[in-house]
C-alpha cells in the first residue's frame, strides 16, 4: 500500500512531535539526496543506519500534519541505499516500521532489529565491515531524550567510511546537567559524552555564576572526542552555522542541534551546502560576513550619533542641557 510510504495518516502508529521536526527531517532529506546523487555511481554499497528509528512517521500536535520519518526518508528517496539498517527499543514502534518498509519496492533490503541502539550496534557494525573497503555509509542518530551514549557513536566509527548526524540534544541537557553534577556515580550524561570530563565544563561555568555559553564548549569538547575517533574537525569562521540549532516553535527555546562528522573533507562541503539553506528556503550567510554587516551598521549608527552630538559640543553647558534634555 502506497499510502504507508506517503506523509498521510495509514491508521498505523505515529510519533507525536512538535513543529519543529520538519526543520530537523528537511536536513536530513536534502543531505541524502546530495549524498546518494553523488555518491550512487562511486560506490557501489551504500548503507544506511538509523538506530533510534521510531515507526516511521510522525504527527504534529498542533496541526495535525502528518511527516515522513527519518527511516521513510531514507527508504523514499530518489536514489535509495543498497542496505538499511533500522533499529528502535519499543515493540510497536518496530511493528509500524515494518509494515511501513514491507509496502516498498526496497524491503528486501531493510533490516529492521527491536532492541537497545547501544546493544544492537554491535552487530550491525560487524555486518557492514563485511563490505568495509567498499561501501559508503551514513547514520542518522535521532534519540528522543538521552538514550544515545558515546560507546555506540565510537563503534560506529571504527567503519572505515561512516558520515554521521547526530542529535545533540541541548534541551535534554540543560534539564540532566544539574542533578549529574552533583551524582557521584555514572549518569546518563556521562554516557553521552564518554567521560566525566564535561563536569569540569560545568564546574567552570557554574563558578562563574553563568552558563552561557556553555553548549559552545561542551560542543567542542564533543567535537575534539570525535576527531580522536578519525573524524575531520574544521575549524572555520562560519563553522557554528553548520550545527543547526532548532528552537521550540512557540517558545524559540533551544531543543538541539545537529552535529555532522565526516572522515572525508567532501561530507563536510555536503552538509555545509545543505545548512545553507532552511526549511523555509532562506539562505544562511556565512558567519563573517554577518559580523561584517553587524559592524557596517554599527558603524553607521556611531555616524549618525556623532553628527547629532556635534552641534552640542560646540555649546555651552547650560544651553547643551537644553538641547539635549528638551522640556
Amino acid at each position: 500500500m502506497q499510502i504507508h510510504l506517503q506523509p498521510q495518516d495509514d491508521s498505523l502508529l505515529m510519533r507525536e512531535t512538535g513543529a519543529w521536526a520538519a526543520e530537523k527531517l528537511d536536513y536530513l532529506a536534502r543531505y541524502i539526496g546530495l549524498f546518494e546523487i553523488a555518491m550512487r555511481r562511486k560506490w557501489s554499497t551504500r548503507y544506511y543506519v538509523d538506530l533510534l528509528a521510531g515507526p516511521g512517521k510522525n504527527v504534529v500536535r498542533d496541526s495535525g500534519d502528518v511527516l515522513l520519518g527519518s527511516p521513510l526518508l531514507a527508504l523514499t528517496a530518489a536514489y535509495p541505499f543498497t542496505g538499511y539498517f533500522f533499529a528502535d527499543l519499543s515493540d510497536r514502534n518496530v511493528k509500524a516500521l515494518r509494515q511501513r518498509c514491507a509496502a516498498s519496492p526496497h524491503s528486501q533490503r531493510v533490516d529492521i532489529r527491536t532492541g537497545d541502539c547501544n546493544d544492537l550496534v554491535n552487530d550491525i557494525v560487524a555486518h557492514i565491515k563485511c563490505d568495509d573497503w567498499r561501501s559508503l555509509n551514513l547514520a542518522f542518530l535521532d534519540p528522543e531524550g538521552m538514550e544515545l551514549q558515546w560507546k555506540t557513536v565510537a563503534k560506529l566509527a571504527t567503519v572505515r567510511r561512516m558520515d554521521l548526524i547526530i542529535n545533540y540534544p541541548q534541551g535534554g541537557l540543560n534539564r540532566y546537567m544539574p542533578r549529574a553534577f552533583e551524582t557521584p556515580g555514572q549518569t546518563n550524561v556521562d554516557d553521552f559524552f564518554g567521560d566525566r570530563a564535561w563536569r569540569e565544563i560545568y564546574r567552570e561555568c557554574q563558578n562563574r555564576e553563568s552558563l552561557l555559553g556553555i553548549h559552545r564548549r561542551l560542543i567542542d569538547f564533543y567535537k575534539e572526542s570525535l576527531q580522536q575517533l578519525g573524524y575531520t574537525v574544521i575549524r572555520q569562521v562560519d563553522q557554528i552555522g553548520d550545527e543547526p540549532l532548532i528552537r521550540n516553535v512557540k517558545r524559540r527555546a533551544p531543543l538541539y542541534r545537529l552535529l555532522f562528522a565526516s572522515k572525508h573533507s567532501l561530507g563536510h562541503d555536503f552538509w555545509h551546502k545543505v545548512t545553507r539553506r532552511d526549511v523555509h528556503g532562506q539562505t544562511r550567510l556565512p558567519l563573517y560576513w554577518s559580523l561584517a554587516f553587524l559592524f557596517v551598521v554599527t558603524a553607521s549608527a556611531v555616524q549618525k550619533a556623532q553628527k547629532r552630538l556635534k552641534p552640542l559640543l560646540r555649546t555651552p553647558i547650560s544651553s547643551a542641557f537644553i538641547v539635549a534634555y528638551p522640556k
